[in-house]
């Protein structure tokens, strides 16, 4: 059982995996959308979301965390001053999987990752509907009657006397 192992481990040592990454987020950033396979591509993306969330914030600690896993300032310099505005209004979701289908060498399915592009337009609020009645209108009326011929019996006791 694989408890407590999240993640893909893709064949690598760690230390591999994590230079792998590192890379792969430089060359994401700087090109704007990579080719690769789906498992490294869905490994890719909550970095790639991390990295822009920093950028969004701006000041110069997210700066200095984003420029310890980024290994290009001039693309460290490219995420925050060109890409994090473009996500400003954006609450996540800055990515984009495409699947191409198989690699013709070894039939490894192959997919596009790529920053979402289209402006993003918030849903409007929906109106809750108010709960329906939980009793049968049918079996309102029953409990109502013999209260009412009760009210009505003790109105004729007293006019009696």
């Amino acid at each position: 059982m694989r408890h407590n192992n999240a993640g893909r481990r893709l064949g690598r040592t760690t230390s591999h995996r994590t230079a792998m990454f590192r890379n792969m987020v430089t060359s994401f950033f700087a090109h704007g959308r990579i080719t690769t396979t789906d498992a490294k591509a869905k490994e890719l993306r909550p970095i790639a979301e991390k990295m822009i969330t920093l950028a969004k914030r701006g000041d110069l600690h997210a700066r200095r965390l984003a420029a310890s896993y980024i290994r290009d300032n001039k693309t460290v310099a490219k995420l925050f001053t060109d890409i994090a505005p473009r996500y400003a209004d954006r609450p996540g979701g800055y990515t984009r999987i495409v699947k191409l289908g198989c690699r013709l060498g070894d039939n490894a399915p192959v997919s596009i990752i790529e920053l979402v592009e289209e402006p993003y337009a918030p849903k409007a609020p929906t109106v809750k509907k108010a709960a329906p009645a939980l009793v049968a209108p049918a079996a309102a009326v029953a409990v109502e009657a013999p209260v009412e011929a009760a009210a009505e019996s003790a109105e004729e006791v007293p006019a009696a006397e």
